[in-house]
């Protein structure tokens, strides 16, 4: 358990920004009380000044305000002058960030062209080898001063050139010295961040931010929070901006859900200056996402909200992921709370709308009909309908009446630290009679409010009300589900963002391994450009397809290679020969 002095949010019932100090890259501000920034990346290869240039340009245009691109060697970021050198002659101003992994050499290249450097602080000075090795407090040391001699350069050169910095902690690829003392946790992710802070101000550079990125969003939220909290007790000048971003989110629905959980509950809790949402897609389509995510909070919606008053502490430590215990009922033959499943509710209308092709539904069936369920709905403020299920001798299922001017998470949090643990709780998506016409805003409103809800270990039972169709509503209930690692349906992937390092085409090359492995349920597959974070992010994954070489594939067993440079058009037979090897294979249900 966490120690209970940590905080992460002054209130975690009524919105508050979290106010930080501005960081200026280029002409933009983050933090310090500006709009929340919205940024992406280049897939183009960076190399390619002209295609770089293009591909800037549109994002600037679709409203992206930070375009981020790789540098993958100085030889390499050489090239950033160039691709700087036509947006600007084009008449953008959007700033540049340059990606840096392994290479100081590069980042000392890049940082002469562009706004704004990241670095990885767990390998851009550090070594990975996955080697367990017990440290002395001296042999730490040492690693960390041979770290601050290679870092210290750069800070130099962003104090003389006035360049912004992000400290971009990932926790696919946390240094070996920081895994063997705090392990493959939020804890390393924050230490390895905070490492990297210190020798920063030291300098007496402060023009950065941080960012603590993770494909799982239960692991990238409880990094953040923990992060935050950190900085809190460090003092009030540690005050620096956060970016936000579930890294390898993947793509479609599935690659929306997960950056909305991940990103969407900081920003109901007030965190996050920057958003990046990594798809694997064209960029382009990342634009939109984000922009919908900030939305609410740069327009001031939470300040139509009624304020809660005299609430109880939270039921749950937002450090340690823990389900809320309740009672288990059994509702129109499916069992609802306790450790089992979490089912998905739908209204009678949406279930009459669907009954005659039930057979036909897959996965994504409707499981109970919200009219026959017996749901108590009540006003978590009133006190009266919390005492009347004091009272009550059994356990029922209770849920947050609609037409309330609460925001929804924070209203299950009252509900859940008011409500006695026996009595299970339903999600809805929304407190409002009706959603938009807008099915990604309603798919993005929902896994916020759901899924956020999920990963703190409260709901027993699920809703979607605010998008109309009854498919639609019933496939985003379940994909929440999975996203929120709470009820795994479907094959599981893990597939990052393209970028300038990726050795091959994502977007086709995922697609082609979902179209062969869809059907394995309870499988978690991670489709890897390149080697940067492919081994860590893949610590969850029972198989992973990485770039190792161009046209070349290396197949992984967790975050073990086990096979090396096999040709790009036979990886994907490979891949399924390997999961047969290892006996998670069979064969895909006839098609009805």
């Amino acid at each position: 358990m966490s120690a209970p002095l940590l905080r992460y949010c002054p209130d975690l019932y009524n919105y508050q920004r979290r106010e930080t100090r501005p960081v200026m890259v280029g002409n933009v501000q983050i933090g310090g009380g500006a709009p929340v920034v919205v940024q992406s990346m280049l897939t183009s290869d960076t190399r390619d000044a002209d295609a770089c240039v293009r591909e800037a340009l549109g994002l600037a245009e679709a409203g992206c305000q930070i375009v981020r691109v790789t540098a993958q060697t100085r030889i390499i970021a050489e090239n950033l002058q160039h691709i700087r050198d036509g947006i600007r002659a084009a008449g953008c101003d959007v700033p540049l960030v340059a990606d840096i992994h392994f290479k100081p050499d590069a980042a000392m290249e890049a940082v002469k062209w562009v706004e704004k450097v990241r670095v990885n602080p767990g390998n851009y000075a550090d070594k990975k080898k996955f080697a367990v090795k017990e440290y002395t407090d001296e042999e730490y040391a040492a690693e960390v001063a041979y770290m601050e001699e290679q870092f210290v350069p750069l800070v130099k050169e962003c104090i003389r050139l006035g360049r912004a910095m992000r400290i971009g902690t990932n926790h696919g690829s946390l240094s070996d010295r920081i895994m063997n003392r705090h392990g493959d946790t939020p804890l390393g992710m924050v230490e390895s961040a905070l490492e990297f802070a210190r020798i920063a101000r030291a300098q007496g550079y402060h023009n950065f931010l941080f960012s603590m990125k993770a494909s799982n969003p239960k692991v990238m939220i409880e990094a953040y929070r923990l992060l935050v909290a950190h900085l809190n007790q460090l003092g009030a000048d540690w005050n620096y901006p956060i970016h936000l971003g579930v890294t390898e989110a993947g793509d479609g629905e599935d690659g929306r859900i997960k950056s909305a959980i991940g990103i969407g509950s900081l920003l109901a809790d007030g965190i996050g200056d920057t958003v990046r949402v990594s798809l694997t897609e064209d960029a382009i389509f990342e634009i939109p996402v984000a922009q919908q995510l900030v939305k609410p909070y740069n327009e001031g919606a939470p300040t139509h909200f009624e304020h809660i008053s005299n609430a109880p502490p939270v039921s749950y430590d937002p450090f340690d992921y823990v389900r809320r215990e309740s009672e288990t009922l059994t509702i129109n033959g499916v069992k609802t709370g306790g450790h089992e499943t979490v089912p998905v509710f739908t209204t009678r209308k949406k279930w009459d709308a669907v009954a005659h092709k039930i057979d036909k539904l897959g996965d994504y069936k409707p499981e109970v009909v919200l009219e026959d369920s017996g749901v108590i709905e009540i006003d978590p403020r009133d006190d009266a309908a919390i005492a009347s299920l004091y009272d009550s001798a059994d356990a029922k299922l209770v849920t947050i009446k609609d037409g309330l001017k609460l925001p929804v998470i924070a209203a299950y949090r009252l509900l859940a630290a008011k409500l006695q643990a026996r009595h299970p709780i339903l999600l809805k998506d929304t407190l409002k009679a009706d959603g938009s016409d807008d099915f990604t805003e309603n798919l993005l409103v929902a896994a916020t409010n759901i899924g956020s809800l999920l990963c703190d270990g409260i709901g027993d039972a699920v809703i979607v009300n605010g998008e109309e169709a009854p498919g639609q509503a019933l496939r985003i209930s379940y994909n929440i589900l999975q996203a929120a690692g709470v009820r795994i349906f479907k094959t599981d992937y893990v597939a990052c963002p393209s970028c300038g390092r990726t050795l091959f085409n994502l977007q086709t090359t995922t697609q082609k391994i979902r179209a062969a492995t869809g059907h394995l349920k309870g499988v978690r597959i991670a489709v890897m450009g390149c080697i940067v974070n492919g081994p860590g992010e893949m610590a969850d994954a029972d198989f992973g397809y990485v770039g190792g070489a161009p046209e070349k594939i290396n197949l992984y067993v967790g975050k073990t290679a086990v096979k090396f440079n096999i040709p790009e058009d036979e990886a994907v037979e490979r891949l399924i020969d390997l999961i047969k090897e290892h006996g998670r294979w069979f064969d895909a249900p006839a098609a009805a």
